[in-house]
Order: structure tokens, then sequence, then C-alpha cells
């Protein structure tokens, strides 16, 4: 660690951080970051116990260097962390984390910075600490996640036994303070063909230069029969699998290159050369520590950088920022061809675009034809309710089906309360069982043990909070004793019902086969809250209701019922999968999406493709962390389930506007047309 004589001289100065670059200005997240740190930002001449905050080693550093010296002030130095955000940051994008440091920069050797200390100097054994490292580790490669994550993970790298070279951006600071030049880019390449005789050499362009940024060290000169430049956006992971040897001066990519299982030829003096993980041609004399990848890891991933939670405006850890990566991430490449939005309510457009219409915004078409038409000239996919899709498709039309995510809002679709989660499907849609769905893909895939441990987490939270899909308040009656049976009513002209009900397809159907088959139970009925608002079919007079249930409960108090139950019977509500998560028994008459993995007691006819037993944290990541999308209500940004949680949780989710509580309204006049809104 640190010197205890630095550290007392550091812990001596206060807390206020005088800068004079205006990016601090221009751009709101790193003073919004620092504050969160403890940090207070001023404009002003400093005191002798303030410090003064440069960006690393830019070209406007030597400002801030200048009046520290002379004012007697200390300095800290802010670089961005080694995940950052989709795009570089010259593009203006913000960055989830940054290395504040006292002593240095990361990438200049001149000095040992913060990450040098902590590499050379802490202990680095704490076992959680390091199993989280081998977690990350895992999890960036999962998720094809680096640095900067404007690449295509599904573009085809290029065939497997080359050479990788890493080229940079023509003057980085990380070069230049690394003890590098033009010469050092010229003699690594010259290093590589004379080591790997014979074998084909890539070499990788920098993300700035293929940006048009700026150049990089390589260019078609240094190209011939068995060395190629690759401009393409690959995904870092996918060429280090083909990589057979690589070799950078002072890249993020030899970084990744050794979580990958390489040891990568260093050529300049990055942070992560001389701990024994890498050859070096131009060692670190003062850097004789050895470590694991793991270590390496756990240091520059988790105990340097300070993270940081766009969504709830905090201070987070290491696993939360790549959670909020991972969500702005799948937003962009899902959304980086662009939609046409067919047959979309004006209603809903707004919150159509804001979910799916940042990285391109979404074309709207009224017929198949002219969505069809659109999708093709510009090569988009076309994004609409599962519902209102034909039958039949051109099978070469890239097609997403939507509905409304399993924590969807507080307060009713049928009211126009804009939904926080939606889903996408590829193949199908959950509810239909005719058809194979990405849910149910997703469901029979086995978890790692990080996304087990998510999944787990995630559905305390849930259970803590008590969440349902709609969060909807209401009261409880006393409840009659005995073994009590939830009934669950739906919709009945739903098209979960018409698709995936079966042989009984009505609430009283339901209501019969539940009594017979529990004749000495408390069976309790609890009609669908859009039912209860006359907004949609499913009405059971109250009279034929009580010849089968003891109980009928309107406006009631759906996660509060479930505690009191021992068993929930439904068609194929969803109310049955919330009765899962709170490890309550299920029994389902149709073939909802949860059915048919061994967790529930099923009477209907299950599709035989859903084989095999699952766990419920498997049914949990599937159906709430891989299969939605969810939209932040505060900040509008992509945020993962955990944020929506927190949001419904503390009650942070805006109400609908006056327009649309007046349109609510005018529905429930017309509650037989409920074509015209849904």
């Amino acid at each position: 660690m640190p010197d205890p004589h630095e550290e007392t001289a550091a812990e001596d100065l206060s807390r206020r951080l005088f800068f004079y670059n205006g990016g601090f200005l221009r751009q709101p997240r790193l003073p919004a970051i620092l504050r969160a740190a403890g940090w207070s930002l001023h404009l002003g001449l400093p005191g002798p116990k303030d410090r003064v905050a440069v960006w690393g080693r830019s070209p406007t550093a030597h400002r801030g260097e200048h009046v520290a010296t002379r004012r007697g002030a200390g300095l800290v130095r802010i670089e961005d962390a080694f995940l950052r955000s989709v795009h570089p940051g010259r593009r203006g994008e913000p960055p989830l984390g940054l290395l504040i440091d006292p002593y240095g920069v990361h990438f200049d050797s001149s000095a040992p910075s913060l990450l040098e200390r902590i590499l050379a100097r802490a202990p680095l054994d704490d076992h959680a600490v390091l199993q989280r490292a081998r977690d990350g580790m895992a999890r960036l490669q999962a998720l094809d996640l680096s640095k900067y994550n404007g690449f295509d993970p599904a573009l085809p790298a290029p065939a497997p036994g080359y050479v990788l070279v890493v080229d940079q951006r023509r003057g980085d600071a990380s070069v230049t303070h690394g003890n590098a030049t033009a010469a050092t880019f010229r003699e690594m390449l010259a290093y590589a063909r004379i080591e790997h005789p014979g074998a084909r050499i890539v070499i990788k362009a920098h993300p700035d230069a293929l940006a048009g940024a700026h150049g990089g060290y390589y260019g078609p000169e240094d190209c011939d029969d068995r060395t190629e430049i690759l401009t393409a956006p690959h995904s870092p992971w996918r060429l280090l699998e083909g990589a057979i040897a690589v070799y950078t001066v002072s890249s993020q990519l030899g970084l990744e290159a050794i979580f990958a299982g390489h040891r990568p030829r260093v050529f300049g003096q990055p942070f992560y050369a001389g701990w024994g993980l890498t050859q070096d041609e131009n060692p670190v004399a003062r850097r004789e520590r050895r470590l694991t990848r793991a270590q390496l890891f756990a240091a520059s991933y988790i105990l340097a950088p300070t993270w940081f939670d766009p969504c709830r405006k905090r201070l987070c850890s290491f696993e939360e920022a790549v959670d909020q990566l991972e969500a702005s991430l799948r937003a962009f490449r899902e959304d980086r061809g662009g939609h046409v939005g067919l047959g979309i309510r004006l209603w809903k457009r707004r919150t159509i675009q804001q979910f799916f219409g940042t990285a391109r915004p979404v074309r709207f078409a009224a017929s198949l034809a002219k969505a069809e038409a659109t999708a093709r000239k510009e090569g988009r996919s076309i994004l609409a309710w599962a519902g209102r899709l034909p039958r039949t498709l051109p099978p070469d039309l890239a097609v997403l089906r939507i509905e409304d995510g399993f924590l969807r809002s507080r307060g009713l679709g049928a009211d126009l309360v804009p939904p926080l989660s939606l889903v996408t499907d590829r193949q199908g849609i959950y509810y239909d069982p005719a058809h194979p769905s990405d849910l149910e893909d997703l469901i029979a895939r086995p978890l790692t043990a990080w996304q087990e441990a998510r999944a787990t987490r995630l559905l305390a939270g849930i259970r803590d909070a008590r969440l349902t899909k709609y969060n909807l308040a209401g009261q409880n009656p006393p409840l009659p004793e005995g073994r009590r049976i939830l009934v669950a009513g739906q919709v009945e002209d739903d098209a979960s019902i018409r698709l995936g009900a079966g042989e009984i397809c009505t609430n009283l159907a339901l209501l019969r086969r539940a009594r017979a088959e529990n004749p000495g139970a408390v069976i309790l009925f609890k009609p669908h809250p859009d039912v209860e608002a006359g907004l949609r079919k499913g009405h059971v007079p109250q009279d034929e209701a009580l010849r089968h249930a003891d109980a009928v409960l309107q406006k009631s108090d759906i996660a509060a019922l479930l505690d009191q139950c021992e068993e929930v019977w439904t068609m194929t509500s969803l109310l049955g999968f919330e009765a899962l998560l709170r490890g309550k028994r299920v029994t389902t008459t149709g073939a909802p999406f949860y059915a048919g993995w061994g967790l529930t007691r099923d009477l209907g006819r299950i599709p035989a493709r859903r084989g095999g037993q699952v766990s419920l944290a498997q049914l949990v990541h599937a159906a709430l962390i891989a299969y939605p999308r969810y939209l932040d209500p505060v900040t509008h940004l992509p945020c993962p389930p955990e944020v929506i949680v927190e949001r419904l949780a503390q009650g942070g989710v805006p109400r609908p506007g006056p327009g649309n509580r007046l349109l609510a309204k005018c529905q429930g006049l017309l509650a037989s047309q409920a074509w015209i809104w849904r």
C-alpha cells in the first residue's frame, strides 16, 4: 500500500478540488462522480492544503500543474476507468468510472501511480475479492465488454492462427509516457514477423482511428502478403480467441489479452507489465512482484477505480457498473440498425422511442407493406406488438415482437400507465406455447456462478420490496382460516388465454376445476385488475363465483395475498410466476412460459420441447434479467432490473401525465372497443 508518510500528507490536505479544464464543466458526469466521491469542485486559486485536478497527462494538464506548483497545492490526476462507455469519450459520451490518483497516472511509468502502488504493496489475498475478480473476468468476456464498446460482437474474426499486433492512437499519452515512440511500433512489428515466420500478422487498429479522430502508427505501407490491418469493428475478445500471440506497446488490449489467457509481448511500460504476466521488452526495474491474473484484475477493476451509477446518482461497485454498461450496450447493439414501428398507437410512440430509438430513431408505419418497404430499404427490423402481427410473415424479414415485461409499472397498462420494461422476441412470444420463443431458450440455458448469484440477489430484492407486475395498492379483508388456494382471474380475451389456456379458458371454468380438486380447501378468487376496472372481458358474477369460492377479493394487495396463501391456481396468469418467486406451490391448467420446467404442477398440455428440470434462479435470470429491457423512469436511460426494483420499492416512478389520465377515463367508457388503445 502507499507509503505511510505520503498517506499522512495526503490526509492533511482538504477535499477541495480546483480545476482549470473546461471538460469538467462541459461533461456533467465528471463533477457528479467527484462529488459522490467526497470532493468539492471549485474555481479560483487553491490554498496550500487544497488540491488541483488535471486530466491525466492531457495537453491542458499543464495549467493545473503550474497553479499547483505556484500555490503549493496538491495535485490529483484523473483518468477514465477501464470500462468506460459504448463510444470513445471524444464523441461526448460520459464515463462510468474514474481513476482518481493523488500520486500519478497509471500509464506514466516515470513514477508509481495509485494503481501501481496497489499492485506492488496491497496484500491482494482476500478470497472474496479474488472471486469477484475471477467472476469479473468471465463476465467481461461473456458479455463482450471492453473500455469502448462500439464494435460488433457478431462480426466474424479472421480465421484462427494469426499473430495479433495492436496499433494505438498516434501521439497518445500512454505511448509517450510509457517510454515508446513511433520507432517502438516499427520494432514491434519486426519482432512479430521474425519470431513467427510464416504466420499471418493481423494489425488491430485503435477505435479512435476507426472513428477518424486520429491516425495510428501503421498504414498500408506496413502490409504485405501475410500482414493486414484490421479496421472493421471486431470484438477484442473474439480477436484474442483466435490469436496465437499478442504484441502490444501499451494498449488496454494487452491487459485484456492477459485476462484471455495470453502472455502478451509488451514493448512499452504500461501499468500491467512487470508483474510476471507479460513478456517485457522494456521492463520497469522497480516492479518485482509476481501476481496472478485475478490479482491484476482485482486491483485494476475493483480496488483502484471509482465507479458511478448514472441512474441512482451514487457511487457503486464494479459489478453494478457492469450491470449498467450491459443494459446500455444491449440497447445499442440491438437498436444500432434501427427499427420500423408497425401499428404503434400514438400514445405509446414516445415510450417506444425512448426504449428503442436512442441509437437510431424509430420510424413508424401504419401498415405491414409500408413497414416492410422501409425496413428493406434502410436495413431496419420491424418492431410490433406481438398480438398485432399477422400469423405469417416473409421468412427473410427481421421482426421483433414486443410485449410488456414482468416488472411493468405502478399502475395498469389499460390505464395507459407507460411500462418500465418491455420484452422483445425474434422467434415468437412468451405467451404462445405453439411456437418456440427466445424466453424458452433463455430459461433452458445453464447459469454461470455470477449469473446465479445475481438472480438470487434480484429475487431477494423483489421479495423484500413485495413487488408484482403492476404494484397496485389495495386492502385485503380478513381471510378464512384453512389451506388457502388463490385462484387467479384473467382477461378472457387476452392473447395468453386464446393461445395458451387450452380446454379451461374462462375464469368460471378455472374456479370449478380448482374447487373440484380441492373440496376442503379455502378457495379465494382474485379477479384481474383490468376486469375489475371494467376495461376488459372476464367478469364472473359475484353469486356465481361464490358457488365455488369462499371469497371474492376485489382490489386486493397481491403481494399480501400471496404471503397468506399456500397455493395458486391459474390458467396462464403471471400471478403464477409471482407465486413461484415467493416459494408457493403453483398449479397451471394452461401452458404459461413458466410451466413445464419442473417448478409447477401442470394440468394443461405442455410443449414437449420444454424438457428437463430448471432451477428457480434460471427462471428468474431468464424472465427478469436476460429477456426484458428496462428504462429508468427518472433519467430515461437504459438500466438494469435492480434500478427498477429500487424505483418501485421507493415510489420513484413518475405518475402519468394529465393527457394519459384523461384518455384512460375515456377508454373506460368504451371498454367494448379496447382495440382502439391496445
